[in-house]
């Protein structure tokens, strides 16, 4: 929904020593006398809750958990991470639920919440989901005229907002007369008119709760019940409204737990930005089903630093910050001259894993201290990545699993389950859902169809909308791909995306664009079709944001636009070699500065191809 100029920041990772490689190496392996670990292959799914409203996972969790750590955030950046229990949470969910419901009265209102990923946005969204209201989760980064308009559009009594976004709400307070409080975070501040503080609210709702005011606990979730508006992240097209109810968010937890098992052991570590389905659904509801503790990333630029300190096990993010965190390792490898080395190892390793003697966690110790020495999963969602960095990841130890799924579908219709992992598949159909093609071609590509209990309730006050894209009760995702022998799925590309040659061929941009991205002078890119007066022919294009620092280290400099132009295009030329003719990239476009992007960092298409160059 929102325009975000998203560039990883540069963030330092240390070089690598990567001693004791060498001893290892030289180490005659036995697989009798080593011991061997349990092989993590199953032929069936884990066992799975049957959750009808996520209120059933916040009591049970609270509950069992309740001394057990849940969130962990930094006051700021000099400070260590201070960790929140469950039971605190509860404490905090009841309180800020009674305060809301008895103080402000807003029992089934809308209430937008807006900021970045803090303890009081969890909170928040919880109190929401225990039976204040409709929770509308609004991404940071729009600018002040479309906060304005979601706040109009989803007819909201209350804001809950950052502190961070104070001066945007007040930009805009003026024209949303309808709005009946506006809720800061980390705020203390009384009632003061149409303003008030959060921290007040939820003291003042735990005193009336232990008074015995039961209020917000007394509520009892419709599992149907539309509780949730999320605005899409508009990449093709105008943000739609997608109504979420309890039981889509439920059976996302239930599904998750048959494919992938985490408890009270593990930590998750939130990067994303939590107005997301990905982030929200599976980085904070689904830990707190198992018990998992959640840390909060400061910022991108704090990255490396906020993984060695909180030490994490599973990390949820998007192939943008994937493919950084791998480049950024593997450089400094080579700068250390260890890649040899390391390749020899991987081998090595890999075949003793073949026989359940699994020590990859000795041998790339120094990368895992890095990531703070526990990581053992990475998932990867929102866009296709390079199956080379999911290789790479397994291939080091880390379980690379892949989601899929859309805000329609709360989020995940697919997930690569760790017991069978398919690196480069967005995983098979999680066991609430089905997935079919739709008119598949020779390859077996076309739409990907997709019926499940995480399916929306339709588009907010848009039936039009919504008829279009639901079929028989089949919701049709816009993206292309095919499905293999054992079920699982393979996205090709986006129907909207995709170039149709005169021949009636097709080609599908993303395909390409992972392969340009493995030229080191290519930062990012986008491929489309370009119209040219006098051709009926769509002209393949490619629109390239140079990567200046692996131009200049190979260089020696930083050429013209014009010399830069011509070693792209012979990079480029390389690739062509790979595809069929009618695939070819015909022309070639510099672009300067960055290309507009989602807050999960999918480039803005349509918005960007209007633009000149």
């Amino acid at each position: 929904m929102s325009i975000l100029n998203f560039k990883i920041p540069k963030f330092k990772m240390p070089k690598f020593k990567m001693n004791g490689l060498s001893e290892i190496e030289e180490l005659k392996f036995s697989t009798e006398n080593s011991e061997k670990t349990k092989s993590n292959k199953r032929d069936k799914n884990y066992e799975n809750p049957n959750y009808k409203t996520i209120k059933e996972v916040f009591i049970k969790s609270t509950e069992k958990y309740k001394d057990k750590s849940f969130i962990l955030e930094k006051p700021d950046h000099k400070t260590p991470y201070k960790e929140i229990t469950y039971g605190e949470f509860k404490e905090d969910v009841i309180g800020l639920g009674t305060g809301m419901l008895k103080l402000l009265g807003l029992k089934d209102e809308r209430v937008v919440i807006i900021g970045e990923t803090t303890y009081n946005w969890y909170v928040s969204y919880m109190a929401m989901l225990c039976g204040v209201g409709i929770a509308v989760p609004v991404d940071k980064e729009l600018p002040a005229n479309e906060i304005e308009n979601v706040v109009k559009r989803s007819r909201a009594k209350a804001v809950i907002y950052s502190p961070k976004k104070k001066e945007v709400i007040e930009k805009v307070k003026e024209n949303l007369s309808e709005v009946e409080y506006f809720i800061e975070m980390k705020s203390e501040e009384p009632i003061n008119g149409k303003d008030v503080g959060i921290n007040y609210l939820i003291e003042a709702g735990k005193r009336l709760a232990k008074n015995g005011d039961t209020t917000l606990m007394d509520i009892e979730i419709d599992p149907e019940e539309f509780k949730v508006l999320i605005f899409t992240s508009g990449t093709t097209a105008r943000s739609k409204g997608v109504m979420i109810c309890n039981r889509n968010l439920a059976e996302n937890i239930n599904a998750c737990h048959s494919y992938v098992k985490i408890t009270e052991e593990d930590r998750l570590f939130s990067v994303l930005p939590l107005h997301h389905t990905y982030e929200s659904t599976i980085g904070f509801l689904y830990p707190m089903s198992a018990g998992s503790s959640v840390a909060i990333c400061e910022g991108l630029k704090y990255i490396a630093s906020n993984l060695k300190e909180s030490q994490p096990t599973a990390i949820l993010t998007v192939p943008l910050l994937v493919e950084s965190l791998y480049k950024k390792i593997t450089d400094n490898i080579k700068k250390s001259k260890k890649e040899t080395l390391v390749n020899s190892m991987i081998r090595i390793t890999n075949a003793l894993k073949a026989v359940n003697v699994d020590i990859k966690k000795e041998v790339f110790k120094e990368i895992y201290e890095n990531l703070g020495g526990k990581l053992r999963i990475v998932v990867s969602a929102a866009a296709p990545i390079d199956p080379k960095v999911g290789k790479w990841l397994e291939d080091i130890g880390i379980i690379f699993l892949q989601g899929y799924g859309l805000t329609e579908t709360a989020p995940i219709a697919a997930l690569t389950p760790d017991f069978d992992t398919r690196v480069g598949s967005a995983g098979k159909a999680v066991v609430c859902a089905e997935i079919k093609i739709k008119n598949p071609n020779e390859k077996g590509e076309g739409e990907v169809l997709i019926k499940s209990r995480t399916t929306m309730l339709g588009y907010y006050e848009d039936e039009e909308a919504t008829n279009e894209v639901m079929e028989d009760g089949w919701f049709n995702s816009g993206d292309v791909g095919y499905l293999d022998n054992d079920g699982f799925l393979f996205i090709t590309g986006r129907s909207k995306n995709v170039i149709v040659t005169q021949n009636g061929k097709n080609i599908y941009p993303e395909e390409i664009e992972i392969m340009l991205g493995k030229i080191p002078e290519i930062r990012e890119c986008i491929v489309y079709g370009k119209e040219e007066e006098g051709k009926k022919e769509l002209t393949v294009s490619a629109r390239v944001i140079p990567n200046y620092d692996e131009i200049e280290k190979k260089y020696g400099k930083i050429p013209d636009k014009e010399e830069i132009h011509k070693i792209i295009w012979e990079e480029i030329k390389k690739v062509n070699k790979k595809l069929t003719s009618y695939k070819c990239i015909k022309f070639l476009e510099i672009k300067e500065g960055e290309f507009e992007k989602t807050t999960t960092m999918k480039v803005k298409r349509a918005v960007e191809l209007k633009k000149k160059v």
